[in-house]
């Protein structure tokens, strides 16, 4: 089969890392894989990628000076001309704004789209114009998939008739994730750590003032956010306010985000809202034991109801530091869920049972490899 992906950026982030891991996987079993990366200033590629995957950066298919911003119509142009090129039996986009643009520049090629929303729409803050052209473009998709039953399910309200099919498919943990192993651990400090972007879906502010509250208590834990974003400034500061300057740290993004989760003691994800949060499912798989807020769509579907993790009531700095008292506390309760955490999650979230799922959405919309004639 051929199949062209296309993402915003091949940086640090979930979808990012899901367009890096699939299009990898298909490579691997002999699919025809080109991975379109729209980023008018091109970046880089943080994610591992096969060599085996033709990868595209549309900044250099447009002009060689890639810091010149690409107005919206030329890149749907190029964009166009790719899939003329590639003449793919299916394209999958990630994330809003790159669906509306693959649908728009496939429009009469005769070519499936499917489009996956890696959040939730009710509660990214996506504004009204983005909203406008889901509810005009979406339709034209051949599908539309989310992370989770529960955003699929809120989505489809009301919109019955109007949208493409819906599926749900959850994202695959990388393969390279199981062979990572746990250091041993002298009498040093403990960890509990964060990863993700430093904005304000993930309320680390909130997080901070929460730490704060049981810092005292456990003074051989420390806080790591691992990440980069608008604000570092603003959580610098309140870490100063609250006197904690040596016990929460911001070092920045890392290359090795594996490597700090495995070693951590514990792991928290303070988000506002969420799709299916990959640092939150890799860090479950590594054994890590997790605290999370149960946003809308994501940790309790991970958890399986707080099964294999403590799931808390959102946006409550109180209830967070309540759940952080039990889990710093109890070093018995933080084995267990760190190893029912990673049975679980590496069972139901290993690359062979999410392309499965892919296999099965591709089947049931009739898309047909053209060397083969299958379906």
């Amino acid at each position: 089969m051929k199949i062209v992906l296309v993402v915003s950026s091949m940086e640090t982030g979930g979808a990012e890392r899901v367009a890096a891991v699939l299009s990898s996987a298909w490579a691997a079993r002999s699919d025809s894989v080109t991975l379109v990366v729209t980023y008018s200033k091109r970046g880089s590629c943080f994610y591992p990628i096969s060599e085996k995957v033709n990868l595209i950066f549309l900044a250099d298919r447009m002009r060689r000076d890639a810091h010149i911003p690409l107005g919206f119509a030329a890149k749907l142009a190029e964009l166009r001309r790719i899939f003329v090129e590639a003449q793919p039996d299916v394209i999958v986009s990630f994330l809003t704004n790159v669906n509306i643009a693959a649908i728009l520049a496939s429009r009469g090629l005769n070519i499936p789209v499917v489009v996956c929303e890696h959040n939730d729409p009710a509660a990214d803050g996506r504004s009204l114009l983005w909203r406008l052209l889901c509810r005009l473009v979406y339709p034209q998709a051949s599908a539309l998939t989310f992370l989770s039953e529960s955003i699929a399910t809120a989505f489809c309200k009301g919109r019955e008739g109007v949208i493409p099919y819906v599926a749900v498919v959850p994202n695959p943990l990388p393969e390279e994730l199981l062979g990572v192993a746990k250091p041993r651990r002298g009498s040093g400090r403990k960890r509990l750590i964060s990863v993700g972007r430093l904005h304000p879906q993930k309320q680390y502010g909130l997080l901070i003032d929460a730490f704060a509250k049981v810092a005292d208590e456990f003074d051989d834990w420390d806080l790591w956010i691992w990440g980069e974003g608008a604000e570092r400034s603003m959580l610098t500061e309140r870490i100063a306010e609250l006197h904690l300057a040596s016990r929460v740290y911001l070092p920045g993004k890392t290359q090795a985000p594996w490597d700090e989760m495995v070693a951590a003691d514990a792991f928290v994800l303070s988000s506002r809202f969420e799709g299916m949060p990959m640092a939150l499912m890799e860090s479950m798989a590594l054994g890590v034991p997790a605290v999370a807020f149960d946003c809308r769509s994501g940790p309790r579907e991970l958890m399986r109801d707080g099964r294999d993790g403590l799931l808390i009531p959102p946006g409550d700095a109180g209830e967070l530091a309540a759940a952080l008292r039990r889990l710093l506390s109890d070093r018995a309760l933080r084995e267990e869920l760190g190893s029912k955490g990673a049975r679980s999650i590496r069972e139901r979230y290993s690359v062979v049972t999410i392309l499965a799922v892919w296999d099965q959405l591709f089947a049931q919309l009739r898309i047909v490899d053209d060397s083969t004639g299958a379906r």
